[in-house]
């Protein structure tokens, strides 16, 4: 297992499943499994060529697109490390997230994102764009003419690179960096992978920002590991008036999401239903509580069983799933049995808690971060009685499942899961700003965030 690694599970899926689809944009482009291998290899001997090394930290912000995730891919195929930041991000915020994540170069989509350019060239960092041609279906960056050939064939990836960089923050804290290896990512998808029982069958279409472990994860890499396909909206972004259209056309088996996509779902559900749906296997919900009305308004409306997971960036995103129907009871109001990991409730002095009683959720498996990159003291704080502390307080029932009930710091509020925080542009609350394309100002306004 220690010798698992992200990219040889995605080489696997292209040599098993290599003429099935494995990425689409919608209305514009379908890849298969090995065409994507193929694109992603080619892609990363340009960076190879533009002189990024084993360990080299390569900062990427983009919407949802196919240049995305070719990048992002490469950037980890050449043993580098992947840092997906937010192009909604200020000026002042890129320049804290590169220097923090000290980047060595920042990857753009053509179209111009201003901030972060002003950032990396006060930074000097180099920035280049990058652009996928349709019809040779090969990816250029604007600074490299050509490839070392073969540059990539000599890169053998291992378990111990760290392959993605994210940012975890509270309200009165320094954002605190989270290095996550290829085993964790590799841990993680298949853990997703095992209590979902994706495989080259299913279909999703992604909802929510791929600079989110939420959507990198559990959306993407997991269908891809499993065989499986995803669909980017044509826009780059999600859009309720298309998202059912593109269910529809490209067979989607399940979709995950945050509450709130799943209310404007429902919201359109009932002011202007679709004239079909598309049979689904199961919808999952993740990255904030999910109240159970809302939850048995999902499963009435779109005929599927709803399930809840919990889950944070530490982790490289999940901890604990309500199982399919055939495996178990969906419970409303829980999280579900830990998956593929270690779960323990330790009160204050680490001593384990006995089934209903409250205590920190804590973990522990080869899906956790090592630890925060340069912060000994989140590190301590973190990491006692050979365990990784959540902040979580939460309960096991008598089956297995998770309850959570609050936070040891309450960083919003007593529902929030998945590194909710204030930061714009961290976290689940960072994340449906996106979605709905709001101001950091302007979500705090409508939605009377609480200091």
């Amino acid at each position: 297992m220690e010798s698992l690694t992200l990219t040889a599970l995605l080489s696997k899926s292209a040599k098993n499943f290599p003429n099935r689809r494995a990425i689409s944009l919608s209305g514009k482009l379908d890849l298969t499994h090995a065409q994507l291998q193929q694109i992603v290899d080619h892609a990363a001997s340009l960076l190879i060529s533009a002189g990024i090394s084993p360990g080299d930290v390569v900062a990427l912000t983009f919407p949802n697109t196919i240049e995305y995730v070719v990048m992002f891919l490469a950037v980890i195929r050449c043993r580098a490390t992947a840092a997906p930041l937010n192009q909604a991000y200020t000026a002042e915020e890129f320049e804290f997230y590169l220097s923090d994540s000290e980047s060595k170069l920042l990857i753009m989509p053509q179209e111009p994102i201003v901030p972060a350019q002003t950032a990396a060239s006060k930074l000097k960092i180099p920035h280049v764009t990058s652009t996928l041609d349709f019809q040779s279906k090969r990816v250029t960056l604007s600074t490299v003419s050509e490839s070392l050939p073969d540059g990539v064939d000599e890169v053998v990836n291992d378990s111990s690179d760290v392959a993605l960089f994210l940012h975890t923050s509270g309200t009165t804290s320094r954002p605190k960096g989270v290095p996550l290896t290829q085993l964790n990512l590799a841990s993680s998808v298949l853990n997703i992978k095992s209590v979902y029982k994706l495989t080259e069958s299913d279909s999703t279409v992604i909802v929510l920002p791929l600079f989110h472990v939420h959507g990198l994860l559990a959306g993407l890499l997991s269908s891809l590991v499993a065989g499986a396909a995803v669909t980017l909206p044509a826009t780059g972004r999600f859009s309720a008036s298309t998202f059912w259209k593109d269910m529809v056309s490209y067979n989607a088996t399940w979709y995950t999401a945050v509450p709130t996509v799943h209310q404007i779902l429902l919201d359109r559900h009932v002011s202007k239903p679709e004239p079909a749906y598309p049979k689904l296997r199961f919808i999952r919900s993740c990255s904030a509580s999910l109240a159970p009305v809302i939850m048995d308004r999902l499963e009435e409306a779109f005929g599927a069983p709803v399930l809840e997971a919990y889950a944070m960036t530490e982790a490289a995103h999940l901890m604990a799933s309500n199982p399919l129907p055939e495996d178990g009871p969906h419970k409303p109001g829980s999280v579900g049995r830990p998956i593929g990991q270690d779960m323990t409730i330790l009160n204050e002095n680490g001593v384990a808690q006995p089934v209903g009683v409250s205590g920190e959720v804590c973990i522990r498996g080869l899906n956790v971060t090592m630890g925060y990159k340069n912060n000994p003291e989140g590190n301590k704080a973190a990491y006692q009685y050979g365990w990784f502390h959540t902040g979580d307080i939460g309960f096991l029932d008598e089956d297995g499942y998770l309850h959570l009930v609050g936070r040891i710091k309450e960083l919003i509020n007593r529902g929030g899961r998945e590194d909710i925080t204030t930061r714009s542009g961290c976290g689940a609350f960072c994340l449906i700003r996106t979605l709905l394309r709001l101001s950091p100002l302007e979500f705090r306004m409508k939605n009377m965030v609480k200091r």
